[in-house]
């Protein structure tokens, strides 16, 4: 869809001095790719601007994944409840369709995207919609689909309704000739996963709206993001999340990556927390569109080694997985993300110890961690 912001404000300027009752511009708005019902929609569309609320009125895409039902959590007690709309497709569980305003949002179907954005009066959008690295490979069509045209849809309505959009990267934007360690923001980027290429593309289609749109573009480059609160879903990096279900379950982990892969790494609160102070910053503050956001970097056998603190029986294999230990050697093992910390003022707080220490509090009733503990 081609943006249509500046013929929306020329759609109502002309609505004004026809009178015309019916809604409809007596110009020819098709000649310039844009049809009719979307300028009348334009034109009736009131943005509620910062000065005239007190708060932001948020939309998440891809809600229900690792991050979404957390950034929710955060908005809301910062914003108020209503004002923070979690969305997917898929159908919520009770605690999250209960805990604040959920709707039905498909990013492939624009137009009622676009009516969710004005009937909801949203001025900020965090994007989370997205088929991660091995689910991407595993249906490559799909992954071009919602992660390419789905982005655009996005774009082409932030850049309309002048949204704040958010929409995160990943170490996977980064290929086997990118520097890996450390990896710097601005460097050589040849992904081989659809993952990958969707990212790098979402990263420059930012930055060129930013430029040529005046989007409000923000974007972070995530490393893998260790969570208690969801299961693993396909990424590469979920290693780290499943060895400590399997920990606590039955004692035995196999690891399909191999035992001296490193990669970083990061607990979900410090992702959280960068995310909002990125969309927090001062425009004028970022040097960049895209940040690398880091806090810890480490092997499948340093962490199991920590782990091993606490459950000091689990028995760890490794069975190597070819397809994920190829995307994994093509991606940093530390990165540079010294321009975020400068620029708006980046800082983690878990580290493996921290880390580890945490996914068992919430994770760990078993009797052999609180043995160990």
């Amino acid at each position: 869809m081609p943006i249509v912001r500046s013929v929306g404000r020329a759609a109502r300027q002309l609505l004004q001095r026809s009178g015309c009752g019916c809604g409809i511009p007596a110009v020819p708005v098709r000649c310039i790719g844009v049809s009719p019902r979307q300028v009348a929609s334009d034109a009736s569309f009131h943005s509620v601007t910062f000065s005239e609320s007190d708060h932001p009125r948020v939309l998440i895409t891809g809600g229900l994944g690792q991050l979404g039902v957390g950034l929710a959590k955060l908005l809301r007690k910062r914003f108020g409840k209503n004002n923070v709309i979690l969305s997917d497709i898929r159908k919520p569980a009770d605690n999250v369709f209960y805990s604040g305003p959920f709707i039905f949002a498909d990013i492939l179907d624009y137009k009622n995207l676009r009516e969710i954005v004005v009937n909801n009066r949203i001025t900020w959008l965090f994007h989370y919609s997205a088929l991660l690295s091995a689910v991407g490979e595993a249906n490559v069509p799909l992954a071009r689909a919602v992660n390419i045209t789905g982005l655009h849809n996005v774009l082409d309505i932030a850049a309309e309704h002048n949204l704040r959009l958010f929409v995160p990267s990943t170490i996977g934007a980064f290929g086997p000739t990118s520097p890996r360690d450390p990896t710097p923001d601005l460097c050589i980027q040849r992904p081989r996963t659809i993952y990958g290429v969707s990212k790098v593309h979402a990263e420059l289609m930012g930055e060129y709206y930013h430029y040529r749109y005046g989007l409000d573009f923000r974007c972070l480059r995530y490393p893998g993001i260790i969570s208690a609160d969801s299961q693993p879903g396909g990424g590469t990096t979920d290693y780290a999340v499943q060895i400590f279900h399997d920990a606590i379950k039955t004692g035995q982990f196999k690891c399909y990556l191999r035992p001296d892969t490193r990669l970083p790494m990061m607990y979900i609160d410090d992702c959280l927390k960068a995310t909002l102070d990125v969309m927090d910053a001062p425009a004028e503050a970022l040097t960049m569109r895209t940040y690398n956001i880091s806090a810890m970097s480490f092997t499948p056998e340093e962490l199991a080694q920590e782990v091993q603190k606490y459950v000091p029986e689990l028995q760890v294999t490794y069975n190597v997985d070819q397809v994920r230990q190829a995307i994994a050697d093509s991606w940093p093992m530390n990165f540079d993300d010294s321009n975020a910390r400068r620029d708006w003022g980046w800082k983690h707080d878990y580290d493996l110890p921290e880390l580890v220490t945490t996914m068992f509090s919430y994770l760990g009733s078993d009797s052999r961690i609180a043995q160990a503990n």
